[in-house]
């Protein structure tokens, strides 16, 4: 199942990071946001990716190029210019990058990639947030309800610290996700491929006309997260991710529990348990 990602947005909250880089390359523990994602959706065997490409791309093409690389030994010989590659370890990932264009819209990305997607079932995402959400189980739901979309709904984390009083003293403070509030598209889609018939052109917003009439015509549905997940459209939420990985406590790492369950013998990923009730949704 192909894995399309929108990497081409300006991420003009991020300005200090993506004058000189898209966001979907701002580093977190050194990597690529971009490659935090790619390692949760390969974990779960998903290793064929589509990624939409528009501000900087030359920057994201340039990076893919020199992975295997910069991945590898290297044997280089001056006087002839051959480079062997050797050793090393690498990911068994097939990635399309495809320039949609500097001015598209999210839904103009999405309807670009169509040729890639092999008129089948695919997922999406955003090229600028983590989850540690079960694709195994997202996948199930999608495929039990029968409609043409499902997005993952999430709690948005809340912006500043959740205080509980006592007439004025502070008995608990915390940054929690906001669970007294409603959901939000989290993003982590899985779609049929008549969804492109839903997008109109180069300027149509995924977010809007689209996913409002999917939800019209009773073909959008929520798959409901109460797990981690995190965007990181601004410099605020950059240091959450940074600050979660370096504690080495980072929730989307989910690749090392699948390398645990392999080295003990079990099988597949033992994640919290999701509630997976459908909900009709707009984004």
């Amino acid at each position: 199942m192909k894995v399309a990602i929108l990497a081409g947005g300006l991420g003009s909250r991020l300005a200090e990071e993506t004058e000189i880089k898209p966001k979907p390359m701002v580093e977190i523990g050194g990597r690529p946001i971009l490659w935090h994602i790619m390692m949760h959706y390969a974990t779960y065997g998903y290793n064929d990716f589509a990624i939409a490409l528009g501000y900087k791309a030359e920057y994201i093409k340039k990076y893919m190029v020199d992975y295997c690389s910069l991945s590898s030994n290297l044997t280089v010989n001056l006087k002839t210019g051959k480079i062997d590659q050797h050793g090393g370890s690498r990911p068994d990932w097939t990635i399309d990058l495809v320039d949609t264009g500097l001015k598209t819209q999210t839904g103009g990305r999405i309807k670009q990639l169509a040729p890639y997607m092999n008129n089948e079932t695919f997922m999406l995402t955003w090229g600028d947030g983590v989850s540690d959400v079960n694709l195994h189980e997202l996948l199930a739901f999608h495929r039990s309800h029968g409609k043409l979309a499902t997005l993952t709904a999430v709690r948005p984390p809340a912006r500043f610290g959740h205080l509980q009083l006592d007439d004025d003293q502070i008995v608990e403070f915390s940054e929690k996700p906001q669970i007294g509030e409603g959901w939000i598209n989290g993003a982590f889609f899985v779609l049929e491929p008549e969804i492109f018939d839903y997008i109109d052109g180069d300027l149509t917003h995924w977010e809007k006309e689209p996913l409002e009439r999917l939800a019209r015509d009773g073909q959008l549905m929520a798959y409901k997260h109460n797990s981690f997940w995190q965007c990181m459209d601004t410099i605020r939420e950059k240091k959450i991710l940074e600050s979660l990985w370096e504690s080495g406590k980072a929730p989307w790492k989910t690749w090392e529990d699948y390398n645990a369950s392999i080295i003990n013998g079990t099988s597949g990923l033992h994640r919290n348990s999701i509630d997976a009730n459908a909900l009709s949704s707009r984004a």
